[in-house]
């Protein structure tokens, strides 16, 4: 007969900070689920304690006239459990409970909205719940312009809108729309390690048709070159489209996400098909606030230069003379190009620190001066890349 633990059973008075993790190897099945029990009537406890807490937060900063979601502070709680995480839990599941912890904590003070390139399912949706979470409405939408209206209009406090992506670069249409609307800015951002499944209702042998978004069709090339060489492959808007295409068509596959195969009962015919094991999609919060310091930051810009030899080297010079990292740029054709003339550019940059950080403001000024335009689109907390 096992031997139980004093600290079980009916009655018990044990609490779970009395519980050690190290339990007897006779123990039995009851015993243990006892433990758990102790442990989950403290868990429920702990938890809506901290929401009275957080909904006393909430209050103060309605007072203060705050706003509800800080980025910087909600990486810093993430970053905080992880560093005292000991296992054996998955350091991910740890984090996904701290996402929904805090985005059950911030609807009790407020409904948020945020707009992403919809519907349901797709890779910016995915983002979205994975900086978010599911306590909060999801605005899917039908285009990357219809994001940035979304929040022009302050019909949502945030969208979510995708920056760039590892294997194809930047997202076109998102730079085009910060061009196009001064004064919209970059809250935060969301780095998704992206994972496409080849998903339909028949067999791998049987895809005719491959829809998917042209960006998700680009990552995964060389797979369908090799795999399905004879195969129509046919761009949609989105991912999540292209798996409503999929359940609908005979001898029709997407390319897509595992959630959106559940959402429309498709297989799985192939999982991880992408070209390359590091895929991964940037994705910008915007909106019409800035963010605070916080010590671990990126600030992006928009720079319009003059036209002539030498000016971008001339313009980043200031970075090197104030000792500011320069991490990412890109080049984009300004919308107002006459056809009988040499394009001229708009430059997308990103740079180590916050825009009020002293050697960041230093060379921003120095900047300021060589430029035609000189546009902060946000400083905002660096993150760490996650799972959809």
């Amino acid at each position: 007969m096992a031997r139980k633990s004093s600290s079980s059973g009916s009655g018990s008075k044990a609490t779970g900070a009395q519980i050690t993790a190290d339990s007897s190897k006779g123990e039995s099945l009851e015993t243990l689920r006892s433990r758990i029990d102790i442990l989950d009537h403290e868990l429920v406890e702990l938890l809506n304690r901290r929401a009275e807490i957080a909904t006393q937060i909430g209050r103060l900063k309605a007072l203060q006239n705050l706003e509800i979601w800080s980025p910087a502070r909600e990486e810093e709680v993430l970053a905080r459990a992880l560093k005292i995480h000991k296992g054996p839990l998955p350091a991910e599941t740890l984090r996904l409970i701290f996402r929904e912890l805090m985005s059950g904590s911030r609807a009790i003070q407020r409904n948020l909205r945020v707009a992403c390139l919809g519907p349901k399912h797709s890779y910016s949706y995915l983002a979205s719940i994975a900086k978010f979470g599911h306590s909060v409405e999801h605005v899917p939408v039908a285009s990357i312009a219809a994001v940035f209206e979304e929040v022009n209009r302050r019909h949502v406090q945030f969208g979510l809108v995708p920056l760039e992506n590892s294997t194809d670069g930047r997202i076109a249409d998102t730079l085009e729309m910060f061009a196009r609307l001064p004064g919209m800015k970059i809250r935060a951002e969301v780095r998704l390690r992206i994972r496409h499944c080849l998903i339909g209702k028949g067999e791998w042998a049987q895809v005719r048709r491959v829809y998917s978004k042209a960006q998700a069709i680009s990552q995964c090339r060389h797979w369908l070159s090799k795999n399905l060489p004879d195969a129509q492959l046919i761009e949609v808007v989105s991912t999540a489209a292209a798996a409503e295409f999929a359940e609908s068509e005979p001898y029709a596959a997407a390319i897509a996400s595992r959630q959106a195969a559940e959402a429309h009962g498709l297989r799985l015919l192939v999982e991880n098909i992408e070209d390359s094991r590091h895929n991964v999609t940037r994705f910008a919060v915007i909106a019409q606030q800035d963010e605070q310091p916080t010590g671990r930051d990126k600030t992006t810009i928009m720079v319009s230069l003059p036209h002539h030899s030498g000016s971008l080297a001339r313009a980043i010079e200031p970075f090197a003379k104030c000792g500011v990292n320069m991490t990412w740029i890109e080049s984009f054709p300004t919308a107002e190009n006459p056809p009988d003339r040499d394009p001229t550019y708009l430059f997308f940059i990103d740079i180590d620190g916050h825009w009020q950080d002293e050697p960041v403001n230093k060379a921003l000024d120095l900047l300021r001066k060589r430029a035609d335009r000189l546009e902060v689109l946000g400083s905002y907390p660096r993150s760490d890349c996650v799972e959809g």
